[in-house]
């Protein structure tokens, strides 16, 4: 990214970070969908087993690692100031960091992991191939997480595209190594969903291969000489890194472990209600990847306008961004609206799941614009380096107000599961309404020391 420019070339530039950005989490989450469909061909045991594993280690994933989500203010931050120097230092400390999360991860989780497995009273073979899974996935841990350290710093620096053809090119080896596995081909041991930890550990170590050669050979990003200079570990970097990604690492498992939760309660609702509760959550889940990817481009082009000190080209940012959100929320709001019916249809054949669905779908137009502005101002506010206000906005929207509000309605109402929906709907916007106020304190703040915009 350079200087400043004019508006209207904000808008071009932002939606050049969001694109690949956004190519990058929809890929991902493709591979999530790969692996549960793969698996449930395999057997219903071997579905439930990889489901099961997958939601143990998803909050953990999510939360730990969002920790170094830390280092793409931070590097953004260096870049808008011109600090060049200081980003392999910063960059190569996030190895570091990484490497020791995903020692402790692997550690803790394999004295934890048989302990709740054993305490959810799963069927014998199903808790054997949920702990195995984890087992084989657990062999890509350390890699995975350098590779996020890697490709913050990468997307940081205005490259994401480096990123997209990454997890473009990692999605077919994600399920090439799954068919291989899964189902025992061209003399592979036949694993069932067990094979699907191997497939994912294999593209983890893909990733960050792949993202290493980048940093190495790319000529934009070799010059800061990251993995080819190493530098000592220093604890103050280290402080740096979790003052700045602890809050954010905590908000985001608080968020991940809501929805979580919530399927478990909706459990008591009967099988089929709880089939149309994960059919319309995993479709919103798939067009929240639309404002989380905006919240991302955001933290990179904010983080380096407040860096270079231009405070009123990161408010734009801000605005803009919002623009784009809402836009998009209005979109995708029609499209659910019209096309609830079909959208049901593509995950079941059932008529009764199908019309629970469709009544989830309705619930679920009023996630999109929640969303679409809670999560742009969340980039924002990491942008500004303003975490702890993400953080206790998703506490206190999530566990302290849609939580316990969606209980009450279940339990206390006719709303039945629903009510859980609703409980989400008005922790989501209670969320949006409180980082809102906090994101024009930070306007107010920052206008203080404005400087003028570069023409």
């Amino acid at each position: 990214m350079a200087a400043s420019v004019p508006v209207d070339h904000k808008w071009r530039r932002l939606f050049a970070l969001f694109l690949p950005i956004f190519v990058s989490q929809a890929g991902q989450y493709m591979m999530n969908v790969a692996d549960v469909a793969m698996s449930g061909h395999a057997s219903a045991e071997d579905l439930a087993g990889v489901a099961i594993g997958s939601s143990l280690w998803v909050p953990v994933f999510t939360g730990i690692g969002g920790i170094l989500l830390a280092l793409s203010p931070i590097v953004s931050q260096h870049f808008g100031a011109g600090r060049h120097k200081d980003i392999a230092h910063i960059v190569t400390q996030a190895l570091y960091l990484a490497a020791a999360l995903a020692v402790i991860i692997v550690l803790i989780g394999a004295g934890v992991v048989p302990l709740v497995l054993r305490s959810m009273s799963l069927a014998t073979h199903v808790q054997f191939i949920a702990a195995h899974y984890l087992l084989a996935l657990s062999l890509g841990i350390i890699p995975l997480f350098l590779y996020s350290a890697l490709r913050h710093w990468i997307d940081a620096l205005g490259q994401t595209k480096v990123t997209m053809w990454i997890t473009l090119t990692a999605l077919p080896i994600n399920v090439l190594f799954n068919w291989l596995f899964i189902y025992g081909h061209f003399g592979f041991p036949r694993l069932g969903g067990i094979g699907t930890g191997y497939a994912t550990a294999i593209t983890y170590a893909y990733c960050f291969a792949a993202a290493a050669f980048a940093a190495l050979k790319f000529r934009r990003l070799s010059r800061y000489r990251v993995l080819a200079r190493f530098y000592r570990p220093s604890w103050a970097a280290w402080k740096e890194l979790l003052k700045t990604g602890a809050p954010i690492g905590a908000a985001i498992f608080f968020e991940t472990s809501i929805f979580a939760a919530v399927t478990l309660l909706v459990g008591r609702f009967g099988a089929e209600t709880v089939a149309a509760h994960q059919s319309a959550m995993n479709f919103a889940s798939l067009l929240y990847m639309i404002p989380l990817s905006l919240s991302t481009a955001l933290t990179i082009a904010v983080g380096f306008e407040a860096g270079a000190k231009r405070e009123e080209a990161a408010k734009q940012y801000c605005l803009i961004g919002l623009g784009l959100s809402l836009s998009v929320a209005a979109a995708a709001a029609l499209l659910l609206f019209v096309f609830r019916g079909s959208i049901a249809q593509l995950y079941t054949n059932d008529p009764t799941v199908a019309s629970l669905t469709k009544t989830f779908l309705l619930y679920a137009i009023f996630f999109q614009f929640s969303d679409a502005i809670a999560a742009p101002i969340q980039g924002a506010l990491r942008g500004y380096k303003e975490v702890k206000a993400v953080f206790w906005s998703a506490l206190l929207a999530y566990w302290g107000i849609g939580l316990p509000v969606g209980w009450a309605l279940a339990s206390l109402t006719d709303a039945g599961a629903f009510g859980y929906w609703i409980g989400l709907i008005a922790g989501l916007a209670a969320g949006a309404l409180f980082l809102s106020f906090r994101l024009r304190a930070v306007w107010r703040r920052h206008g203080n020391r404005r400087t003028p915009l570069a023409s």
